[in-house]
């Protein structure tokens, strides 16, 4: 049978490959430890998920509009305002099933074939995939860790040409946890608006900061950019509900219908139940989330601490997200059983391999000097991963 030819370039996601095989050794009875783990640790917060069993006993059990649910649209609208100091309307918002789903359905709506894509590394793995399953190209724009790994406007204006039509802007970032600030924002701003760019800003860490940082998104700074911006954000990370799938946007109106009719024709409406209560845990009480940043800013301070003691391992500290990358690139070249560390893959696979550590190959995000370590984990797994990683390159020479 033949396969369609842009499946070709499609590669499965290295991090659910990663988590897919810590699970397999465990399931076979070995003790790994995963720093790569996406998802918060945390059970769902409890009124969530009586929302959901409620919305199953009173038979919330069949299709609903396929963009959302009114009282959902209408939590969503109350959080930008909240959140953004923005107001849409309903017509301007669509659910769907994940923010994953939501950057497809841009990307479907967006991108006609050829048309580029900027794509700011380290880059959430899924970025050039979804962009060219709608046949654009991706064009992967290089940062570096001096700034913090974040975009700058002279770096974004070098790598604009007469194809380029969106860019993507992922703040706090997966894989590196860094955040705008305003100021970086407001460097970016005349580039963005020189050349038309259509921004799609995936905030889906919004809620994740540290440092008392304010949230601060490219669309809060004018109208003009507000026109230009996509929204991308959901409830997976900020109540622990990454299985529930439910993501959302906020666009032009126009956007927002065409989205709507694509998704009209592939998944239709987010589960009910799921909206329900996403609904729940957007209008309900928000100390659980508060909680939640508290203890992952305990866990990262205690993890960059272990890490900086390792010698020869640099660290930048995040802003926000539940990740951290660390620089171990002066252990490239070094060996073991006749075998040289080449990158981060091969780091990767020689920490699974010699201690069952589960850490993400920067290579993955456009950043091979790198590993991406989720603390994502209890302070005793963090400390148990941590004496494994330290053992394991004691070894190499």
């Amino acid at each position: 049978m033949k396969i369609a030819e842009r499946m070709a370039q499609i590669q499965p996601s290295p991090t659910l490959t990663l988590n897919a095989k810590a699970k397999a050794l465990r399931a076979a009875g070995v003790d790994v430890i995963s720093f790569g783990v996406g998802e918060p640790d945390f059970n769902t917060p409890e009124h969530i998920c009586q929302a959901a069993v409620e919305a199953i006993k009173e038979g919330f059990t069949r299709y609903t509009p396929v963009g959302g649910i009114e009282e959902l649209k209408d939590a969503v609208i109350e959080e930008f305002k909240d959140g953004y100091g923005l107001s849409y309307g309903r017509d301007e918002i669509v659910v769907s099933c994940g923010a994953k789903h939501s950057l497809y359905n841009l990307a479907q709506v967006l991108l006609d074939p050829g048309e580029e894509v900027l794509i700011p590394a380290p880059y959430w793995v899924s970025y050039p995939d979804i962009v060219r399953l709608a046949d654009g190209e991706p064009v992967i724009v290089p940062t570096q860790e001096s700034d913090n790994f974040k975009l700058q406007a002279e770096v974004l204006e070098g790598a604009i040409s007469e194809k380029t039509k969106v860019l993507i802007l992922n703040s706090p970032s997966n894989p590196t946890g860094s955040a705008y600030t305003r100021e970086d924002l407001e460097k970016l701003a005349p580039v963005i608006l020189k050349y038309r760019l259509l921004v799609i800003s995936d905030d889906i860490y919004y809620r994740i900061l540290f440092g008392g940082q304010p949230w601060i998104s490219l669309g809060m700074l004018d109208d003009d950019l507000r026109k230009q911006t996509m929204i991308v954000n959901g409830v997976s990370k900020t109540y622990a509900m990454t299985g529930w799938r439910i993501g959302y946007l906020a666009a032009p109106a126009e956007v927002a219908a065409a989205v709507t009719r694509v998704q009209s024709q592939s998944t239709s409406n987010p589960t009910s139940i799921a909206q329900k209560a996403a609904l729940a845990a957007l209008a309900g009480p928000q100390d659980c989330v508060r909680d939640m940043v508290v203890e992952f800013e305990k866990r990262l301070d205690h993890m960059i601490q272990r890490l900086e003691s390792i010698p020869g391992v640099r660290a930048t500290r995040p802003s926000g997200t539940f990740y951290l990358f660390a620089n171990f690139s002066s252990y490239y070249g070094r060996g073991y059983d006749g075998q040289t560390i080449q990158g981060s893959m091969d780091l990767a696979a020689y920490l699974m391999d010699k201690v069952h550590l589960v850490a993400v190959p920067g290579a993955a995000f456009g950043e091979d000097s790198c590993l991406r370590f989720s603390y994502a984990a209890s302070m005793a797994q963090i400390d148990q991963g941590l004496d494994r990683l330290s053992e394991a390159l004691s070894h190499l020479t």
